[in-house]
Order: C-alpha cells, then structure tokens, then sequence
C-alpha cells in the first residue's frame, strides 16, 4: 500500500529507522511501478464489480467466478471473495414470493359458543393464593 500523502503522521527518517530499512530504499520502494499482482487485481475488480452490477447485486463469490470463467478470465472463488470484500460488495438475494392458502378474516370472528372464562381466572387465583 503507498501513502501519497505529503503530510505523514511521523517523519521518514523516524519510520525508515523503526522499520530497519534506509530513507533512500523507501524512496526507491517508492517510485517503482505496481507490480503485475497488484495491476491483475485492480482488473479483476473492475471485472468482478461489471458482474456484480449486471446481476443486479444478487450474484455472490461463487457465481461472480463462473461468470469471469464464461468470460474466459481465470481466476479462483477464494481470490474473487477476497476482492469483493474489499470492494464491499454484499449480494442481497430477493426475498422468495410467500403464498397464503388462506385469506383474511374480514374482521372480528364472532364468539359462536358463549365461552365465559371468568369462572375458571377466578378458580386459577384462588389456587396461586393471590385472593
């Protein structure tokens, strides 16, 4: 990772020397160019992030390796779960359609009985002694 930052928190020398490396190595370090990991990886995650959006966020690892494959760019489901964490892609799977067999009711089911429960609480607190 590169700080191309010109304000640092602490200065170079101070790093460099709790590090063990010399000023003129980092500055060295500094101005090579990326190397071809680094450079496959920025590509793949432009590949994987068109898949992502293609799939309308649905598509997770496993699917989003499949699709680079019909692409024909190879790469592993490990890699592409590893990169979609650090883009932040979380696939967001839709809710399957829930049927009802049963409807509704209109409203208040009526008391068809005449069920009087009041005998039985009282019985019930007579029993737990609150009375």
């Amino acid at each position: 990772m590169r700080l191309d930052t010109e304000k640092y928190a602490y200065s170079v020398e101070f790093m460099c020397g709790r590090l063990g490396v010399s000023r003129s190595g980092y500055y060295d370090w500094r101005s090579r160019p990326e190397s071809a990991t680094a450079q496959r990886r920025e590509e793949l995650k432009l590949l994987i992030e068109k898949a992502f959006d293609m799939s309308d966020s649905t598509y997770g690892h496993r699917r989003i390796q499949a699709q680079l494959d019909r692409w024909g760019v190879s790469a592993g489901v490990e890699l592409v779960r590893r990169l979609m964490r650090e883009q932040g892609l979380v696939p967001c799977q839709p809710r399957p359609k829930r049927f009802n067999l049963t409807q509704a009711g209109a409203g208040q089911v009526p008391d068809l009985v005449g069920r009087d429960f009041t005998q039985g609480l009282i019985k019930f607190r007579e029993f737990l002694g609150c009375w």
